[in-house]
């Protein structure tokens, strides 16, 4: 695996100081699963009735836990749950056995906490092809069941981590309906990143009481705006899981409420964010926006063509300003695009209006703008009021680096 020695430097000062989600415990611990001396195993045990929706990759080569979840998102919320998360290893093109591998930690989670296999959900990351020595995880579910602590959330958000630099978490509170709730998330992602979803796990926890079908409709329409809009490289991974849980233990129902809505959209972009900025070997977060499409999704089509660009993303890493690759991108993502309507901005600056270089343009402007660690790439295609916005970051040697020793 390769050795991360520099932590990226978009990454924010520290990580947040989450709240205590009533309703939830976690656990973590070194059980050697591929890394030696760092914690790579974590357990959250929920309250009976806790809430469980959750979106996962579409990949044709979806790793088995990812499969094992889908089955069981939408089952009944009575009893409690648990979600145990390893990392180093993805349990993914491991055929039968890894399907076995589910099965002994599901139902040694089950056992060890006193619930229901059906509940217990699970995920892996890491290097996809090896088998899982699930033995090593199932040996430890009774230690990590005895410090199962309601504060341990930052150590569990530090235990599901492979290449990222740093853990990435964030955290609001909702007023509404007569009480206070929090809302309280962690991720992982560095590479292998782009829709749909890409190599992330994402856990969001909340105190609020949530009808399930509420939830997961909430969880599905915000993922298409946030964790379905991000890449770092345009590889999409077999594990991706998003799983949120609503234990109820404010007593406080949040089904329907707008302002609920409002802080988890805010949330999981958040999250999404932090997952751009800790791509791999970048120095640079980059917004692309594009307006003016024959649709919404033609305009995620061409925002991901100009994201997805090694062309451009080594020229935003080289912080040149070079717009022609952008009308290159735009007439290859195979959307609709006029020529003589196109118009391209760099941050404030007009670069090119209506298929013309701008009269005003300025290379000086535009370089400057490129130098900024934040970088916003504007596209209008004029030919209607399809809108999208997508993020990405540069694509500098870091990214070789890390991914050519990945596995020694």
């Amino acid at each position: 695996m390769a050795k991360i020695t520099s932590v990226s430097p978009l990454a924010p000062a520290q990580f947040p100081d989450l709240p205590v989600i009533d309703g939830v415990r976690f656990a973590t611990t070194a059980a050697g699963v591929r890394y030696q001396g760092r914690t790579d195993v974590m357990l959250a045990v929920l309250n009976p009735g806790t809430s469980i929706a959750g979106v996962f990759t579409r990949s044709a080569t979806r790793a088995a836990p990812v499969l094992d979840c889908q089955e069981k998102i939408g089952g009944a919320a009575t009893g409690p749950a648990a979600i145990l998360v390893n990392s180093g290893n993805a349990n993914a093109f491991t055929g039968q056995g890894g399907v076995q591998s589910v099965q002994a930690i599901t139902a040694a989670v089950a056992a060890s906490c006193d619930i229901p296999q059906a509940r217990v959900f699970t995920s892996s990351t890491g290097v996809i092809g090896e088998p899982l020595p699930h033995d090593k995880i199932t040996a430890v579910l009774g230690d990590l069941h005895d410090r199962l602590d309601e504060s341990g959330i930052a150590a569990a958000a530090k235990a599901i981590m492979t290449t990222d630099t740093f853990p990435k978490g964030a955290s609001t509170r909702v007023t509404d309906n007569g009480g206070t709730v929090q809302i309280a998330g962690i991720a992982k992602g560095s590479g292998m990143i782009a829709p749909d979803m890409a190599t992330m796990l994402v856990y969001i926890f909340t105190d609020a009481q949530v009808d399930q079908a509420d939830l997961q409709s909430m969880v599905s329409e915000f993922n298409d705006v946030t964790f379905n809009c991000i890449t770092v490289d345009s590889d999409t991974s077999t594990s991706d899981s998003l799983i949120m849980a609503a234990t109820g233990a404010s007593g406080v129902d949040m089904t329907g409420s707008a302002a609920f809505r409002e802080a988890l959209h805010g949330l999981m972009l958040d999250l999404a964010h932090q997952v751009v900025k800790d791509g791999e070997g970048a120095t640079k977060f980059v917004e692309i926006a594009v307006t003016g499409a024959a649709s919404a999704a033609d305009a995620k089509t061409h925002a991901m063509a100009i994201a997805n660009s090694p062309l451009i993303k080594t020229a935003i890493a080289g912080e040149d300003p070079n717009w022609g690759r952008v009308v290159m991108a735009i007439g290859k993502s195979g959307a609709a695009a006029d020529r003589d309507r196109l118009s391209i901005r760099f941050g404030d600056i007009q670069v090119a209006k209506d298929g013309w270089r701008s009269p005003d343009y300025s290379e000086a402007d535009a370089a400057a703008h490129m130098k900024g660690d934040h970088v916003s790439i504007g596209v209008d295609l004029g030919i209607g009021t399809g809108s999208a916005t997508v993020w990405t970051c540069d694509l500098t040697h870091g990214y070789i680096e890390i991914n050519a020793d990945y596995r020694s």
